[in-house]
């Protein structure tokens, strides 16, 4: 028997897990020719048991039925599937290898399951460590078990009852996101912004990005008639994550805010619990700051890297080098034309550029 997975894995196996059950949900997903087979099952009423992978594991916990080395073909599956066992596909999904079989599990394994199909179907993915589907001919649910947890394939029309209601609050998202980041910007010209007003584009940004993250997963899981739903979360979410990085570069507590300590903050951020989002002050230390209301009243002001990256023609490699040299956003704005040009890999056509461009934001600072 396979050594089993433990709770206690590492961050990269549990991101090597996760990978393995998207993988294995793009392959159940409408447009399919697996999905195709499993709706023919389905229509058909007689319910079915699918393992997704054959190799000596698996022989030996098969029990009668017949060989068959056939290709694939959704037809095939529900025929097969008429009869009382298993079909085992190969482990590319390109042929079927056995049907009609009996899956002899050890009964020893853990199983939550009620009825002997899907006990059946638990124990086979969990001993052999191949994905299993069971379709229940009186239910109608169609359930994989994988990486010792269970996933409910649901029909296109659930999922995008779901994901449409997700979309309508990602707007809303959206649109408080696009009013606070323009709010931030007038502060930041004018020089009053706190660490409350940062974090409170922040906590926006991670409820887009979260609510954005669950209708990826109904995107996948919608195959071709999740096409629309695609173009309309790519739409919505296009610069998000360069403005959070933007915003975390701005405001880190460090003496420099380069990739590998924005990539640390970040990764803080991503390991805050949706609980952990109804204080704002929770979000704090992550930049860099107590989480205390004290410091969140605390005045801030940036580097300047977000309210120059919106300059246009201003390549953000010359934006490092200004950084560097005038330090905050406030200094940047109180330079001359001559102090901009003195800064490597400055010229005067470009300095200009950046003067005008800090100039047409202070004339819209006002949300």
């Amino acid at each position: 028997m396979p050594v089993l997975a433990s709770a206690g894995d590492s961050a990269a196996g549990q991101e090597n897990s996760a990978e393995v059950v998207r993988d294995v949900i793009a392959r159940l997903v409408p447009g399919t020719q697996l999905r195709d087979g499993i709706d023919r099952i389905l229509r058909a009423g007689t319910g079915g048991l699918v393992v997704l992978g054959y190799d000596d594991r698996v022989e030996r916990i098969c029990d009668g039925g017949f060989e068959l080395d056939a290709e694939f073909a959704p037809t095939r599956l529900r025929e097969l599937s008429k009869m009382d066992g298993a079909v085992v596909l190969s482990t590319d999904g390109m042929r079927i290898v056995r049907a009609n079989v009996h899956l002899v599990p050890d009964p020893g394994l853990p199983t939550v399951e009620s009825g002997t199909r899907h006990k059946a179907a638990e124990r086979t993915a969990l001993q052999t460590g191949y994905p299993v589907v069971s379709v229940s001919g009186s239910t109608g649910l169609v359930t994989v078990y994988m990486q010792g947890g269970r996933h409910l394939v649901q029909d296109s029309a659930t999922i995008l009852s779901r994901a449409n209601q997700a979309m309508a609050t990602l707007q809303r998202y959206r649109f408080r996101l696009d009013e606070l980041t323009r709010r931030l910007s007038a502060l930041e010209l004018e020089d009053f912004a706190t660490l409350r007003d940062v974090l409170t584009v922040l906590h926006c940004l991670e409820l887009l990005r979260r609510t954005a993250g669950e209708i990826e997963q109904d995107v996948l899981e919608l195959g071709v008639d999740g096409r629309q739903l695609a173009l309309q979360l790519t739409e919505l979410v296009a610069d998000t994550e360069n403005l959070r990085r933007l915003l975390v570069r701005d405001y880190l507590v460090a003496e420099a805010a380069g990739e590998t300590q924005v990539d640390r903050a970040l990764a803080r951020l991503d390991r805050l619990d949706d609980a952990d989002l109804v204080e704002l002050a929770n979000l704090a230390p992550p930049l860099g700051y107590p989480a205390t209301p004290e410091a969140v009243e605390t005045a801030v002001g940036p580097r300047g890297y977000r309210l120059l990256a919106q300059i246009p023609r201003v390549p953000f490699r010359r934006v490092e080098p200004l950084v560097a040299v005038f330090g905050t956003l406030r200094a940047l704005l109180e330079a001359t034309p001559a102090d901009l040009e003195a800064v490597e890999g400055m010229n005067p056509v470009l300095a200009r550029r950046i003067r005008e461009g800090v100039a047409r934001l202070g004339d819209h600072r006002h949300p």
